[in-house]
C-alpha cells in the first residue's frame, strides 16, 4: 500500500487521537479507544497520562493491551493503585479531564451500550458489559467516543442504556446532576459527530476523505442532523500512519508470542 493510502479505520484511529490534548489526564477503554490514545501519546501528546481501569497511572505500553488486566499497563506505568482509589480519588474526584470509550450501540445522545444486544434476558448477544464505563462517561470532565458507524450501531433506541451520554438531550444531563460535560465527539470510520450547543442532538460536522455525507446519513439508524457547513477531516500525516502501523504490527507479533 503507497504510504499516501490509508484505511477508514486508520483515518478514523488517527482522528480520534488528535482529539487528545497534550498533558490531559486520560482515562482509557480497550479497543479503538486504547488504539487512538496511544497514537497521541507517540506523536502529538507526549505527556498525556493514560489511566486504565485496572489502576495503573501514566501507562506507556509499547504495544496495545488485550484486557485492562494486560502486564503490559502495569509494567509501563508510574504508578499501580488499587481499583477504589482510582474510581473514588482520580475519577469521582474529578481528576480525569478525558474519559476515551467505544461502544457496541449508540443512540443520537451519545447514550452507549456495552451490555447485551437484542433482549436482556435472552440476548441476540452478550456483550463485555459495563465496567467503570458507567462512571467514566458520569465523572469524566469530558467523554470522546468511538466506534464505526453502521445502522446496526448507530440506533434509534438502544437495546441497553449501559452509560449516559446527553440523556434525552437539551439540560436532562445536567438536570441529573452528574459531574461531567458528557460526550463532546463521536469519531468513526465515516466523519465527526458532534453534540448539537443547545438540543445536544449529535450533529454530523465532518467527513473523513473520499466520504460523502450522504454515505453517513444512510449508515445511521436516525434521521441524522448535518451541521449547515461540514468539514473534511484532514487525511493522516506520514508521521501518523507510520507510529499507528508500527504500534499494530508489534502487537500483532507480541500476541501472536503469547499464543
Amino acid at each position: 500500500m503507497p504510504e499516501t493510502a490509508f484505511t477508514a479505520d486508520e483515518m478514523m484511529t488517527i482522528a480520534a487521537a488528535r482529539r487528545l490534548p497534550n498533558g490531559a489526564v486520560c482515562f482509557v477503554g480497550i479497543g479503538l479507544p486504547s488504539a487512538a490514545a496511544n497514537v497521541a501519546r507517540l506523536t502529538h501528546a507526549p505527556d498525556v497520562v493514560l489511566i486504565y481501569e485496572s489502576g495503573p497511572i501514566g501507562c506507556r505500553p509499547t504495544v496495545l493491551p488485550l484486557s485492562i488486566g494486560d502486564g503490559e499497563l502495569s509494567e509501563t506505568a508510574d504508578a499501580v493503585v488499587s481499583i477504589p482509589e482510582m474510581f473514588a480519588y482520580w475519577l469521582q474526584g474529578g481528576r480525569i479531564h478525558i474519559g476515551f470509550l467505544g461502544a457496541a450501540q449508540i443512540d443520537r445522545y451519545a447514550n452507549i451500550n456495552t451490555t447485551v444486544i437484542g433482549d436482556y434476558d435472552k440476548p441476540t448477544v452478550r456483550l463485555p458489559g459495563a465496567g467503570g464505563a458507567p462512571e467514566i462517561a458520569a465523572s469524566s470532565k469530558e467523554i470522546l467516543i468511538t466506534l464505526r458507524q453502521n445502522a446496526r450501531a448507530f440506533v434509534e433506541k438502544l437495546d441497553f442504556v449501559t452509560s449516559l451520554g446527553h440523556v434525552s438531550g437539551g439540560d436532562s444531563r445536567a438536570k441529573m446532576n452528574l459531574p461531567g460535560k458528557g460526550p463532546v465527539a463521536v469519531i468513526t470510520d465515516l466523519g465527526v459527530l458532534t453534540p448539537h450547543p443547545v438540543t445536544r442532538e449529535l450533529t454530523l460536522t465532518s467527513v473523513h476523505p473520499g466520504v460523502t455525507v450522504d454515505k453517513v446519513v444512510k449508515s445511521t439508524g436516525w434521521p441524522l442532523k448535518v451541521a449547515a457547513d461540514v468539514a473534511t477531516t484532514p487525511p493522516p500525516t506520514g508521521i501518523e500512519l507510520q507510529v499507528l502501523r508500527e504500534l499494530n504490527d508489534r502487537t500483532a507479533r507480541a500476541h501472536a508470542e503469547q499464543a
